[in-house]
């Protein structure tokens, strides 16, 4: 069984960076895909950025294109998320999940989810 733990946010200021990690534990494959999602009070859960455990591949929500980057250190079973030029609307609660498959967009994508961490951006 696979558990995560984020970790890493916090209250930060317009135009600040943070960087957010993702502990995971159990077994990890190749074909592991590893997502961010984030979950502001009454909307959705919206897709942020994902990584295979293995590869180069990459992906990003259009919300966060060219300001977010994911990454992974697999010998440390970690994911993280480094978040710069944050915007008051990136506030929300961020989840780290981990599935397989093809499709890394949605949240049917994945089966194994965090309790989330608080991220909180004032202008």
């Amino acid at each position: 069984q696979v558990q995560l733990v984020e970790s890493g946010g916090g209250l930060v200021q317009a135009g600040d960076s943070l960087r957010l990690s993702c502990a995971a534990s159990g077994r990890m494959f190749s074909n592991t895909i590893m997502g961010w999602f984030r979950q502001a009070p009454g909307k959705e859960r919206e897709f942020v950025a994902a990584i295979r455990w293995s590869g180069t591949n990459t992906y990003y929500g259009n919300s966060v294109k060219g300001r977010f980057t994911i990454s992974r250190d697999n010998a440390k079973n970690t994911v993280y998320l480094e978040m710069n030029s944050l915007k008051p609307e990136d506030t929300a609660v961020y989840y780290c999940a981990a599935g397989g498959g093809i499709v890394v967009f949605t949240t049917t994508a994945y089966r194994y989810w965090g309790q989330g961490t608080q991220v909180t951006v004032s202008s």
